[in-house]
């Protein structure tokens, strides 16, 4: 039996409401309707309140007295996107996993914006959850500061960067870039094209541009860059990189999309356009949405580990909580690796 690393308790140390008062010049009832009535503070005191909250990491009790306890079996999640399919897997995981154990899930989503994470983040803590998981390693200043001071264990989720102190459960958006990169090359395209997503704030979608780009770059291939309108619906966003991209004198041959949505959205505005796929232009997405294989022709894409991180950071939740005894290495069977998907569409 081997043992997590030990993790900073700094319970003792929390900082409270009389701290933000002092700090920002104000009273601790002020405070206090900062959180519960804002419209009953002047703006100049909400906005030198706000700043002091900010800077200290501060989060408000919202679980008083007796009730204290209840932190006891709800976990908190923030993911990016609830709607998309690309997380399902990963959440149905992580839900199952703990309710075995009598624990409960509280979901919510950042929509790839790292204000509305810290929003949600600084909400949870004050319900003061068992532990907290979060989705990559992109926060805000702010949730940094947070989750370095929380007492809980937290877990990020969908990256691995081992070095970082919150535990992590997931792979390397780089490496997919990487491997995307190869098996284009590897076929036999040469003039090769990345399409970025749509959504602002995916900073794993552009890791694996980066790993995509240089690997190309190595290979002695120039990469194309292709930047969508920003927060345009992924389908659309596809159709419109489809369309410029072999609008231009010189097209490419193979294009790495994103993700699946915005790969079908430019493998159809193809078909529609005349285009042969993968005869003109090979597509392979990142996701294996449910759609992928039901395309026609079904969409070459590389598969992530959905499932097995959501059920594997329940268990690392639940291992530090103590529920579940800890066997093995645990630093190294958190690095999880995805699955290139070669369908009929490269």
């Amino acid at each position: 039996m081997s043992e997590l690393p030990p993790r900073k308790r700094r319970g003792a140390g929390r900082v409270t409401l009389n701290t933000v008062a002092r700090q920002a010049g104000v009273s601790a009832i002020t405070v206090s309707r900062y959180f519960n009535q804002p419209e009953q503070v002047s703006p100049e005191r909400r906005e030198r309140i706000a700043e002091v909250v900010a800077q200290l990491g501060y989060v408000p009790n919202l679980v008083a007295g007796g009730l204290a306890s209840a932190r006891g079996k709800i976990v908190a999640m923030v993911i990016p996107n609830i709607s998309g399919p690309i997380f399902a897997n990963t959440l149905q995981g992580f839900s199952d996993t703990l309710s075995r154990h009598g624990y409960q899930l509280l979901l919510a989503s950042s929509y790839f914006s790292v204000e509305q994470e810290e929003s949600a983040v600084r909400a949870f803590l004050g319900w003061s959850p068992a532990a907290l998981v979060l989705t990559s390693r992109f926060h805000s200043p702010g949730t940094e500061k947070m989750i370095a001071e929380v007492d809980i264990p937290v877990v990020e989720t969908w990256d691995y960067v081992p070095e970082r102190e919150p535990l992590q459960v997931g792979f390397s958006h780089y490496q997919v870039g990487v491997t995307a990169a190869r098996y284009l090359h590897g076929k036999g395209y040469r003039r090769i094209a990345f399409v970025q997503n749509s959504a602002a704030g995916d900073f794993s979608a552009l890791e694996r541009r980066d790993g995509f780009t240089a690997t190309l770059s190595e290979l002695g291939v120039q990469p194309w860059v292709f930047v969508p309108d920003a927060d345009r619906a992924p389908f659309e966003a596809g159709k419109q990189a489809m369309e410029a991209l072999m609008g231009q004198v010189t097209r490419p041959d193979a294009i790495f999309f994103a993700n699946d949505n915005l790969a079908a959205g430019g493998l159809l505005a193809g078909q529609r356009a005349g285009l042969s796929i993968p005869r003109d232009c090979a597509v392979l997405g990142f996701g294996d949405y449910p759609f992928a294989q039901m395309l026609l022709p079904s969409l070459s894409t590389i598969q992530p580990p959905a499932l097995q991180i959501g059920v594997l950071a329940a268990t690392r939740v639940l291992q530090s909580l103590g529920v579940l005894p800890i066997e093995g290495e645990v630093a190294r069977l958190n690095l999880l690796h995805c699955q290139l998907i070669e369908r009929e569409s490269t």
